[in-house]
């Protein structure tokens, strides 16, 4: 099973990447695939899948240039969320981690069970986005 869900993480990854997903359906995609959630860490360029029996899958992100900001601005980081939840035009998922990098996220962790998302800086600031309706 576990060779089909490290498939299921790497397609979703790249699907966030390449915009063939949104959010939602990465979700969805996910928890069909017996995840109960994710984090993404911007300082080690790491994405991990949790399953509910302890074990991982660990992703590298697409190399980039950007770093983080030392210092958080949870607004910033709040529109640049609502952008991507919007299907704002021009959006892309490397825009947006550019754009809350640069705002001090340094990562965050995506909880399918408590259908939220805690975006967090350097200093342990944090923004807790709610799952839309969907």
């Amino acid at each position: 099973m576990k060779e089909k869900q490290t498939a299921t993480a790497i397609a979703s990854l790249a699907a966030a990447y390449d915009a063939s997903m949104d959010f939602p359906t990465i979700v969805g995609t996910l928890i069909a695939a017996g995840f109960e959630g994710y984090s993404v860490d911007y300082r080690r360029k790491v994405c991990a899948y949790y399953l509910p029996d302890g074990d991982s899958i660990e992703l590298s992100l697409l190399p980039d240039e950007e770093t983080v900001a030392p210092e958080f601005l949870g607004e910033t980081v709040k529109a640049a969320i609502h952008e991507a939840q919007s299907g704002a035009p021009g959006y892309t998922y490397k825009g947006f981690c550019r754009k809350v990098k640069a705002a001090g996220c340094a990562g965050y962790i995506v909880s399918f069970l408590g259908r939220r998302v805690v975006y967090f800086g350097r200093t342990a600031e944090t923004h807790v986005e709610h799952f839309p309706n969907f």
